[in-house]
């Protein structure tokens, strides 16, 4: 179907008539037909954000030598579009949609034809994208060269033939201005007649259009192509197209704000749930608070039986200030203060704490008497934690006797190379006590780390398999941990998380076994039995985190906390129980291929 241009001109005779044009081109107003998701575009006119009325005052005064006559049209509103064929060759019925690039090309024809016809006198020109077919809104002011003269008789015609023939050519040049886009003029000298812009609108949003079938009945001579461009071209099919097109884009709009408008009553309806729980949470926060918070000082006086005088409480030889949590009493025989209900009851009462807390009950009820005694614990609470020494860790105490007794432990049952297990004692990270078992010192990860506690692994005896902590371990903040590779100086790149301090040497041997050498980047080897005690701030920032816990279900369950914990961790698992038998059976496999090469070996020699 052959596309056809489209142009029509509106006469604005006062600033009302242009204020009110405005507000419908520049959505000044609410336009129902309108989609609001979609935004329209100012062609001429961006540099200025004037209000029209402004934009077009200004140009008369600027350009005119004489006064607007009375009944002179002070601004001509050019509408200019193509057929919907055009916009959507696919589909023209859908409205609201169009293809970019070909409206790209219909915008930059039809401003080059504005500018070349009008120039200056263009004030304006919007660009609508919102609603069923892109369209142009131009805003000219009709002032004639020669005589410097507001007339839109001059530049678009007046009433009668005389208007016709301006309005044909203007359609004609601004056809042949889109022509290179495929665009053609409708039937010239058609007997459609024009129709303002005010009147497209009203069309476009009036109630069913009826067509006049006789009107459009095929004529003597006429041909099957010549019938239907005539009836493409008639101004009510046309009409019609845009209302049906400009219908569909209502109903359309008129779905999705019903559907959004179920979907925020759904949402609110959450939200209202949400604002119950929430004030459900904020009660029993306040019931929580209160019940932390102590018995007003001024209501445990008053049932003590004290009466207020001068800003004091007074009494049973009493003269007490209070001051929120805190009192004291300035007779001249007491002297002193404290803080807390029960404090104040034993001060005046001269009670034990039992007595105390009787009393309370018998005043405030258990509640209260509750609430008392949970301030008083915590006032107890921080004056131990503030004023009891704390007990510093000790390792075990050494016995270099046992010690050849563990070594052959690690080295002939757990098969860890000897000249490693020597390094690990010369540097004081595992030693034996006085019970033979292998003690292996938990460190902190500062620059120099200090021990805050020990692992035990039992050694003596056949099936020995005792191990655990020695009493006063902070688990949280100590672990058994060992650096290899790269340089002493250099950040740890890399970390394995293993669930004991045999593990963590077996996998360390493990890789420089099958490597041959130590890693080439510095890495940390490190026992955590449990994601409660990882040190999740000091290995956050390193990249390369393996979490090579026991292949089974605990193991599997604490490597997803660490995998919460620590995103960029994964998970490595052993082919054996653990990496120890790992190395155990790694240890007998080479042993195994060293003997059938002494075989082959002696073989050969025989």
């Amino acid at each position: 179907m052959v596309a056809l241009a489209i142009l029509r001109v509106e006469k604005l005779k006062s600033f009302g008539n242009i204020g009110g044009s405005e507000k419908h081109t520049a959505r000044l107003q609410d336009t129902p037909n309108a989609d609001t998701t979609k935004k329209n575009i100012r062609l001429i006119g961006m540099e200025d954000d004037s209000l029209l009325e402004v934009l077009v005052k200004n140009k008369i005064a600027k350009t005119t030598l004489h006064k607007p006559r009375k009944d002179a049209v002070l601004c001509s509103d050019i509408f200019l579009s193509a057929s919907p064929e055009y916009f959507r060759p696919d589909d023209p019925s859908k409205p609201g949609e169009w293809d970019n690039p070909r409206m790209l090309d219909f915008v930059k024809a039809s401003r080059s034809w504005l500018v070349n016809n009008y120039g200056d006198k263009c004030v304006r020109a919007e660009l609508h994208l919102d609603e069923a077919t892109p369209h142009i809104h131009a805003y000219v002011v009709p002032i004639n060269e020669k005589t410097k003269q507001l007339s839109h008789k001059e530049m678009f015609g007046g009433n009668g033939r005389a208007a016709s023939i301006k309005l044909s050519k203007l359609q004609d040049s601004y056809a042949a201005a889109l022509a290179p886009l495929g665009i053609e003029r409708g039937v010239k000298g058609s007997k459609a007649t024009h129709t303002k812009v005010k009147e497209y609108y009203q069309a476009v949003n009036s109630e069913p259009l009826s067509l006049e079938l006789d009107r459009l009945a095929p004529r003597t001579d006429e041909t099957a192509q010549q019938l239907y461009e005539r009836i493409k071209a008639d101004r009510a099919i046309q009409d019609i197209n845009h209302q049906l097109a400009d219908r569909r884009l209502s109903l359309s709009q008129s779905h999705r704000a019903e559907q959004k408008a179920i979907a925020s009553d759904k949402l609110r309806q959450q939200l209202e749930q949400r604002v119950l729980e929430l004030e459900a949470e904020n009660f029993q926060w306040r019931q929580q608070t209160n019940q932390l918070r102590d018995l007003p000082l001024v209501d445990v006086a008053w049932e003590l039986g004290l009466h207020h005088e001068e800003k004091k409480w007074k009494g049973h030889g009493h003269i007490i200030n209070i001051d929120g949590e805190k009192f004291y009493d300035f007779a001249p025989d007491q002297q002193k203060g404290s803080g807390g209900a029960i404090d104040l009851v034993m001060h005046v009462n001269q009670c034990n704490l039992r007595q105390a807390v009787v009393w309370l009950h018998e005043r405030f009820g258990e509640a209260g008497a509750e609430r008392a005694a949970i301030a008083k614990s915590r006032q107890v609470t921080a004056e131990i934690i503030q004023l009891e020494p704390r007990d510093k860790f000790r390792l075990p105490v050494e016995d270099k006797s046992k010690w050849s007794s563990v070594s052959n432990y690690l080295t002939q049952k757990r098969g860890i190379p000897e000249n490693f297990v020597e390094l690990l004692h010369k540097r004081g990270l595992v030693y034996a006590d006085d019970q033979q078992n292998a003690v292996f010192v938990m460190r902190n990860l500062g620059e120099e780390p200090q021990a805050i506690g020990a692992f035990l692994r039992g050694t003596r005896g056949e099936n020995n398999t005792f191990k655990g902590y020695e009493k006063g371990t902070v688990r949280r903040e100590g672990w058994f941990h060992f650096r290899l590779g790269g340089q002493p100086t250099d950040p740890v790149e890399k970390v394995v998380l293993l669930k004991s301090p045999i593990d963590a040497v077996s996998f360390a041997m493990l890789e420089y076994q099958l490597r041959g050498d130590v890693p080439p980047n510095r890495t940390l080897y490190m026992a955590v039995d449990n994601p409660k005690s990882l040190p999740v701030e000091q290995l956050q920032n390193i990249p390369n985190v393996q979490v090579a816990f026991d292949p089974d279900d605990a193991g599997n369950a604490a490597a997803r906390v660490v995998k919460e914990l620590l995103p960029q961790s994964k998970r490595l698992k052993c082919k054996a129980t653990d990496w120890n038998q790992q190395l155990l059976d790694y240890g007998q496999q080479l042993r195994q291929q060293q003997q059938q090469q002494r075989q082959q070996d002696d073989e050969l020699s025989l």
